[in-house]
């Protein structure tokens, strides 16, 4: 009998007859697992799942919604099953109402209290005093090591201006982390969140990130509401951390991407 089944015996009093692997799972395998009696659960393998076991539990403090942590068994995190259509309109709305409750929990500082990671590639939280600070330290510099010469200069140049740039101490809102749109769960009218990589910051980062591969629909920012002054003019700065992200797991690929934003950055 394999971990997972004898994780699934003591936390749910059966194995599982049937599994099928889900969509997404590039740096963690995610499964759907159905139980005799007609129950499903998703099972996470990964090796940083209590951290998101935590993240998650932080998120739904807030009033955001996620699935719930049904309970942890080594790397192994086992969560709510939930249904998953096509989104509509009214999902997109109540996708942006439920991120403008996540915001609107608000932290003592910038970061988090441990550190994550995608895959290989740690994710530095440490806090830091101000915001273009803590953007500049630990999430663009730190991953420009992974590009080109001429690229990593413009990269360490647009982090020597964040001061001038960015808003020095915006409210630390409460952010999922890795908001692209598969991170977006729906069902009808409604809206999940999955996958956060949490921490506290400026509110624009998730916006920025949301966008970065897909165009948003009106009817999201029907549910959050409007921007911030001068957001369109930071949005590239801040889509620069999860490109920057993707060079260092992806490679290559993604040098395109990275030298697009820095020309929208205006470096």
């Amino acid at each position: 009998m394999s971990g997972t089944a004898e994780a699934c015996l003591r936390l749910f009093g059966a194995a599982p007859v049937g599994q099928r692997r889900l969509h997404g799972g590039d740096l963690s395998e995610v499964t759907w697992l159905e139980f005799a009696d007609g129950r499903n659960v998703v099972a996470k393998r990964g090796p940083r799942v209590a951290v998101e076991a935590r993240m998650l539990g932080a998120m739904a403090a807030a009033g955001a919604p996620v699935p719930g942590v049904l309970g942890l068994a080594g790397d192994v995190l086992f969560l709510e099953a939930l249904p998953e259509t096509a989104p509509e309109a009214a999902g997109w709305e109540a996708a942006g109402a439920a991120l403008a409750r996540l915001h609107g929990c608000e932290g003592a500082g910038y970061g988090w209290g441990e550190s994550y990671g995608f895959g290989r590639v740690e994710i530095d939280n440490r806090p830091a005093p101000d915001w273009p600070g803590f953007w500049a330290e630990r999430r663009l510099l730190p991953l420009a090591g992974a590009l080109p010469a001429a690229l990593r200069r413009r990269v360490e140049t647009l982090a020597g201006a964040l001061n001038e740039r960015l808003p020095r101490a915006p409210r630390a809102a409460l952010l999922h982390g890795d908001l692209w749109q598969g991170n977006l769960l729906f069902a009808g009218a409604r809206a999940c969140f999955i996958d956060p990589a949490c921490y506290y910051g400026h509110g624009e980062v998730d916006l920025a990130m949301l966008a970065l591969f897909g165009r948003i629909p009106r009817a999201f920012a029907a549910g959050y509401g409007p921007e911030e002054a001068g957001a369109a003019q930071r949005r590239a700065i801040y889509q620069l951390g999860p490109a920057l992200m993707h060079v260092a797991l992806f490679g290559a690929a993604y040098h395109a991407l990275v030298a697009r934003l820095l020309d929208e950055a205006g470096v």
